[in-house]
């Protein structure tokens, strides 16, 4: 019987177990994590507002493993060992035929003053402070924004702070205190989102103008103070900032001989494999993988590249060469508590729809789809 580890328990992760037991119902399949659940990124935008609370999108992954067979290891790993046939942990070693490295990836935080500012997207506890913080808040400036990677401009999380940025305006409407708020949306980029295309962007800030939310573009962000951000063309006061900064690859990479991009996320070839390594292969946000500078660090592609992984993997396990590619596309929508618009892009099309009250329930829908399996 052969032996696989999956390390880490987010889309990649999660898609890549799955997709493993379905091609061979015999595998010892071992999921690698610090804790048994799994967190519904998405849907974070959500809480501000009280549609979404943090216990409907923590899963409690137990049942999940225990009907598809998997065995759980509780750990945080540290580092490989034998060409990644042995996964280190805090909790001991963890032995393999094969190895998934889907671990995420961890945000930059290193601009002054980061600490003071609240990151969307590092979980459910940053998405109840800003709802805490909005509701104790009687008046004020809202300042919201986000960076990439100068070393690997792909590696960025632009989406989700759009949402925030249109659902708190949304929120503050419905609650008739929006006259008593500034919003402001800054980025050192001066055309930012660009990967959703060109028609996406116009319309994107389109709704920023209809909505009075200002901006403030193309200035290299110098730092952050409780109560203002810095930039080289100014400064911007706030009473609550939201920020999400460039990815780069999990901390415990520095500890082992992986093939790092320039911004520090696993080398991989078109078949999900880190570059030189055998039996090893890496999805989600932790890799670096061939494709168009637009190919986006989300959901949809990290469950592509885990699928891609684990076929591949499992051919190379059987003695012969991985064959399977992932097909590149973004699809998403850009959700304002109240409607969507809906980005379609792959490498021959663009689409991009006007924001349609139907698109916030397809997103809701999608949500509950996407979980049913790991209830």
């Amino acid at each position: 019987m052969k032996s696989i580890t999956v390390i880490g328990s987010g889309f990649a992760a999660l898609t890549a177990t799955r997709r493993l037991r379905a091609l061979d119902a015999s595998l010892d399949i071992t999921l690698i994590a610090p804790r048994p659940e799994f967190i519904y990124y998405p849907s974070l935008i959500w809480i501000p507002s009280g549609l979404r609370k943090g216990e409907d999108l923590r899963i409690d992954l137990r049942a999940f493993l225990l009907r598809n067979g998997i065995r759980f290891h509780q750990g945080e790993v540290t580092g490989l060992e034998a060409g990644g046939r042995r996964v280190v942990t805090k909790t001991g070693t963890v032995v393999n035929d094969g190895l998934i490295i889907a671990s995420g990836g961890r945000f930059i935080k290193q601009l002054p003053g980061v600490e003071q500012v609240i990151l969307p997207c590092e979980g459910i506890a940053a998405a109840e402070a800003i709802r805490d913080r909005i509701q104790a808040l009687s008046e004020g400036v809202i300042a919201v924004g986000f960076a990439s990677n100068p070393q690997e401009p792909s590696a960025l999380r632009g989406g989700p702070l759009f949402e925030f940025l249109l659902g708190l305006d949304t929120l503050l409407r419905r609650q008739g205190r929006r006259n008593r708020f500034k919003l402001v949306f800054f980025s050192p980029a001066s055309q930012p989102g660009q990967r959703l295309g060109a028609k996406a962007v116009e319309r994107l800030f389109g709704m920023m103008h209809d909505r009075r939310i200002e901006t403030h573009l193309g200035h290299k962000l110098k730092g952050f103070e409780a109560n203002k951000v810095s930039t080289d063309g100014g400064e911007i006061p706030a009473d609550l900032i939201l920020f999400m900064p460039g990815l780069t690859g999990s901390d415990w990479f520095d500890a082992t001989d992986l093939p790092r991009s320039p911004g520090g996320l696993l080398k991989a070839d078109a078949h999900c494999r880190v570059q030189g390594w055998d039996k090893v292969y890496v999805a989600g946000d932790s890799g670096s993988f061939p494709g168009p500078e637009w190919m986006p660090k989300q959901a949809r592609m990290a469950n592509r590249q885990a699928r891609t992984a684990a076929a591949n993997l499992l051919l190379e396990v059987a003695g012969k060469l991985p064959e399977r590619t992932f097909k590149v596309g973004l699809m998403c929508i850009v959700d304002s508590l109240e409607d969507g618009m809906l980005v379609v892009r792959t490498p021959k099309r663009t689409v991009s729809l006007p924001p349609l009250r139907l698109m916030h329930h397809v997103k809701r829908l999608y949500e509950g789809i996407y979980l049913r399996p790991y209830r």
